[in-house]
């Protein structure tokens, strides 16, 4: 598929996905959100694909919603929006059995920011800034991020940052839990690209299976995650890789992870 708003490849088991409106911050409209749909249906059914690398062109990686589609005389409405754009695309993200890792380059806005903190393992530069800026325009937080952030900080710092509309940077999201790391800029995108390439190359299934475990542990009890574990694991047992893993450990050599 031709795509006018994203840029893909795929290369060593990664396929990279840029979101490509830089003039305006990468802000999203529904056609982008409908081409970032559709190439994270890609790469669920590429069964070479075997790993996520989200990242955005220019100097931001995404502001959120583009305003002149959202105020359009005869555009979509709001909840159009919310359902056609940013919902599918969060449940792609998390639904995806196998590792999306994010690099913010830059400013991380409203419903960007949601996004990145959406994904398995993000990174940020250490110019990029995160701000939930919904409250300026009166409107509260979607893509999840009234689901993640109380989980991620806490109902009180997830407050704070959401009704006050704080700007974050880099490395204070960091401390505060919302990312993995931040690297220097010049070096952001070899960082995150390099743990992308490392995930593509490791037991796809266990990861995939993983992700779901952590997926279903949001809302389950301990008897139940439990439960989850007893069967994940039973799943994770039966695949290719993990016999891999098993003979390279006794055979004491490097294992070869086909991602079956």
């Amino acid at each position: 598929m031709a795509y006018q708003f994203i840029i893909t490849s795929i290369e060593n088991g990664v396929m990279s996905m840029r979101l490509n409106r830089p003039d305006v911050l990468n802000s999203f409209t529904i056609p982008m959100a409908r081409e970032l749909q559709a190439a994270l249906d890609t790469a669920a059914a590429d069964r070479s694909v075997r790993a996520v690398y989200l990242t955005g062109e220019g100097r931001g990686f995404c502001a959120g919603q583009d305003l002149s589609e959202a105020i359009a005389e005869n555009g979509p409405s709001i909840r159009d929006i919310v359902n056609q754009t940013y919902n599918p695309i969060i449940t792609r993200i998390r639904e995806l059995e196998k590792p999306v890792v994010c690099a913010v380059n830059g400013v991380a806005a409203g419903a960007g920011a949601n996004i990145a903190f959406a994904c398995d393992i993000t990174l940020a530069a250490d110019s990029a800034s995160f701000i939930q800026s919904f409250s300026k325009i009166g409107l509260i937080p979607d893509s999840a991020g009234t689901y993640f952030l109380p989980r991620l900080v806490g109902m009180q710092r997830a407050a704070a940052l959401t009704m006050l509309a704080e700007k974050l940077g880099a490395q204070k999201a960091m401390e505060m839990g919302l990312i993995y790391k931040v690297c220097p800029a010049a070096d952001l995108h070899t960082e995150a690209l390099a743990i992308a390439t490392q995930l593509a190359s490791m037991p796809t299934v266990g990861l995939g299976l993983t992700k779901r475990a952590l997926n279903k542990g949001l809302s389950n009890d301990l008897h139940t995650q439990l439960e989850v574990e007893a069967e994940l694991q039973d799943l994770a047992a039966k695949s290719l890789d993990h016999k891999e893993g098993v003979n390279a450990f006794l055979e004491k050599r490097a294992p070869v992870f086909k991602g079956e």
